[in-house]
């Protein structure tokens, strides 16, 4: 007897609605992140004897430019038509539409915080970028595990076919929502969508889905083995005191998983659609950042305590 493998992913992704509002889980994703991630910075900020004051000007700094690093990011590199409102903006003006910042990229979020941390250091730690880098490094790497899991709970950014019995079924990718009330013929979006997982006579309807590549549990798990790598590099080893090094790392081993995971992501357009060289946006641009994190790990450059 043969058992399908397929997982039927059905995540409603609001975690809680006040009035028409929701609050959704990838919100939560990123809230975890920059907690656990003040807690890793407080334990190395007093291991290197540095103020713990200097930590409040970090986040602000950190989140400022992820956010609007992100945002920019997206539209720069996987849009074509767009208007500055949208950018800036969490929702549309003419019809108005709250969207939220639907659209964030983490290229674009990389540039941000580097060029917030040239300003960091230089106002308020006193100390070379580099210095600054190779320590946020290691949260962040933490942090992109949370944000793939914000996404997988938004069922976006999903992977191609399998093509096999073995994969997800994202009903909220691949199924729109106004499809789904009319197959079912109710009027709230949710109880569509679990009448459609849940009920054996919209098996049919089930059966038209692809499988998937669960590509944000591919790319979280890199992310997280990455974070477990750096934590080492800081913690056991003296490559901590080679400035660059760990900035480095964080590059190649991010960008690194980055790559290897866009081979299994579905079409998310931008650079791919006017350079034809088999590579897609999220692959042109990590290149450039694997690049530059091998620079930084072997480049000839003197110990800095």
């Amino acid at each position: 007897m043969i058992y399908s493998l397929e997982i039927v992913w059905n995540f409603n992704p609001d975690l809680i609605k006040i009035g028409s509002f929701p609050i959704k889980y990838y919100s939560l994703m990123y809230v975890l992140a920059f907690v656990l991630g003040l807690q890793i910075m407080k334990r190395i900020y007093n291991k290197e004897n540095v103020s713990l004051e200097k930590l409040d000007s970090l986040f602000i700094y950190t989140v400022i430019a992820m956010l609007l690093g992100a945002r920019i990011g997206h539209y720069l590199f996987y849009e074509e038509d767009y208007t500055l409102t949208e950018v800036f903006l969490p929702f549309k003006l003419n019809p108005f539409e709250y969207t939220g910042f639907q659209g964030l990229a983490s290229h674009g979020a990389a540039i941000g915080i580097i060029i917030a941390m040239y300003f960091y250091s230089k106002k308020v730690v006193k100390k070379p970028m580099l210095w600054s880098l190779d320590r946020l490094v290691i949260p962040t790497a933490l942090g992109g595990m949370f944000v793939r899991l914000g996404n997988l709970f938004n069922s976006e950014i999903v992977g191609k076919e399998t093509g096999t019995d073995v994969g997800f079924k994202f009903l909220r990718n691949d199924i729109t929502a106004s499809k789904a009330v009319n197959i079912t013929k109710v009027r709230d979006v949710n109880e569509a969508y679990n009448l459609i997982a849940g009920k054996s006579e919209f098996a049919n309807v089930l059966a038209d889905v692809p499988n998937r590549y669960p590509t944000q549990i591919y790319e979280a798990l890199g992310y997280l083995i990455s974070f477990f790598i750096l934590y080492y590099i800081y913690w056991k080893t003296d490559k901590k005191d080679k400035l660059g090094y760990i900035f480095g790392a964080f590059m190649v081993l991010i960008w690194g998983v980055r790559f290897v995971v866009e081979f299994f992501k579905a079409w998310q357009g931008g650079l791919e659609e006017w350079m034809k060289v088999g590579l897609n946006t999220g692959q042109l641009l990590s290149i450039p950042m694997i690049l530059i994190g091998l620079y930084f790990m072997f480049r000839k450059t003197k110990a800095v305590s």
